[in-house]
Formats: structure tokens, sequence, C-alpha cells
């Protein structure tokens, strides 16, 4: 069955949407090349209906896996089911398994919205906005249940990787995960997981949240001929996903920690009242290297 999509450019580069797979970025091009700044998807991909084989996604009212089949909240238990083929655990919350609905759309810029009750009442929102090779996402939610329920934010793009690839991000510390990827512990940052400076991406399985970020990072593709400046907003938590021997990678915008629902205080999650809102802010600005 054919797939709505929709159109956005600027002068230097070109976004695919679909709003019905998950409020999904299918791929972010340079007009003059073809080259993907995210992950390509082709059309089986497309066609398979997952933002997991799409370039960029939204994560909301939380990012990553919650542990205990659940979590409290101030008017009881919310129990949780898994919701992914491939994780016991919940994961990600609702809004990447729903379809959005386009409420604006222009050459350059679409608004896109999801009026969900699963697993509460909420409302998010994403603008997505292209100038001058820079994309711009903004992601809010509103929560519309009576009762209030804690909220989360993030976005999972997936990048190009090769042997080239560099990356730079502060943070100040990382989680360690178990088996199951929850985290155990924080800790400083070891030799192969400290990208303050510019360096290749970590030789070691890595699907770890880092804390104390500073919303900057960038992405150096030598070989393709381009980087990427990051900016966020709203998301004090990184996440990098270095799965070993596949041609991408993720870095995750996110404003808490995996399973931060079950860790002491709550790191980085909010507790919304009816029409409270949250929202994070993500740019990529795309340039050549000379």
């Amino acid at each position: 069955m054919p797939v709505t999509t929709l159109q956005l450019e600027d002068r230097l580069t070109h976004l695919t949407l679909a709003p019905g797979i998950g409020g999904s970025i299918v791929n972010w091009t340079v007009k003059a090349s073809g080259q993907p700044l995210l992950r390509h998807s082709d059309q089986a991909a497309l066609l398979a209906g997952t933002p997991r084989r799409l370039g960029c996604y939204p994560l909301a009212p939380w990012s990553n896996r919650i542990a205990k089949g659940g979590f409290d909240t101030p008017h009881g238990w919310l129990a949780l089911e898994a919701n992914a083929d491939n994780s016991p655990l919940p994961i990600h919350g609702s809004a990447w398994q729903q379809a959005w609905q386009v409420v604006e759309h222009s050459a350059h810029e679409a608004l896109l919205r999801l009026d969900s009750q699963v697993p509460f009442a909420y409302q998010a929102e994403q603008r997505v906005h292209l100038h001058d090779g820079r994309l711009h996402i903004q992601l809010r939610v509103t929560h519309k249940a009576e009762s209030a329920n804690w909220h989360g934010l993030g976005l999972h793009p997936y990048f190009p990787r090769t042997p080239h690839t560099r990356l730079q991000a502060h943070a100040e510390a990382v989680w360690h995960c178990d088996d199951d990827r929850l985290p155990t512990h924080l800790s400083e940052l070891p030799e192969h997981w400290d990208l303050r400076q510019t360096r290749a991406l970590p030789d070691v399985a890595t699907d770890n949240a880092f804390s104390g970020w500073d919303g900057r990072a960038s992405i150096v593709q030598a070989d393709a001929g381009y980087r990427l400046d990051i900016e966020a907003s709203g998301c004090d938590f990184y996440l990098l996903f270095c799965p070993k021997d596949m041609a991408f990678f993720c870095f995750e915008p996110v404003s808490h920690p995996v399973n931060a629902h079950h860790l002491p205080g709550r790191p980085g999650l909010e507790l919304l009242h009816k029409d409270q809102s949250l929202q994070l802010d993500f740019s990529l600005r795309y340039s050549a290297l000379t």
C-alpha cells in the first residue's frame, strides 16, 4: 500500500517525512549530490512501515526502556506492556507507533500533530524546518489527562557510519548498563567513551546514556566531504547507540536517562498536570568540508 510522504527543501538540502509512520523523517539529503545526511531509507524500508527502518523518529512521552512493567504516578501504578519485538521491556513511549496528522505544510516547513490516548492522554507536536542546510526539529508534548503524569522527550536519528566517521560531544558522566541495557551506575567517562574531543566512534558495543551534555556536538564525515553541527535544548542527556558491524549509529538527544522512572529523583522527567507542556529543540547544520 502506498505511503503518503511530505517533501521539504531549502537551498542546499531535501527532506522527506512520513507522518503516518510515527511522524518519521524518511531521508534528508544534499540536493546537489544526493548524499544522505541521515541513514538512507530505500523504498523497501519505507514500505516496511516502521520508524526503525527510517531516518529519525520522535520519542514521547518518554524515551528508551522502562523496567518493572510500569511505574508509579501520583494516582497509582501505571502498568505497561512490551511494545517492540526486539525488547522485552516497553520502549520509546507510544508516539512512534501512531500516525501523526499534518497541520501545516509549506516548501520548507511542516507541523505534525498527534492526539494520543496511550498510555494516557497527551498531545504531541513536531515542527520540522529547513533553512540553508539547517534542519531544526521542535518536539513538544502537552499533558491532556485529568491526573498528572511523568513525561520525557527524545529524538532517535540514525546517521551513516564508516571507518572515517568522527564524533565530538561533551559529557560529564556515563551510565553503565546491565545485560538488559538498564542503567546500573553513573561514572566518570572511561577513555573509550570520552568524546569531548573529536574522535572515531567507540570500537566497543555502545548503548549508553551520557549526562551533563552541553547541547552541542559535531559529526564529521570526511570521506563523504561534510560535517553536521548539532545544537539542542531541553535535553541534558544524549544516548549513543553504536551496534557493532552496522553501517549506522544513533546520537539521540533525550531529556532523561534510560529507566529514569525508577532512578532516584527521576532525573530529567517532568511531572505535568493537564495542559502543561514540555519541549525539546534539536538542530543539525550541514556544511561541506573544504
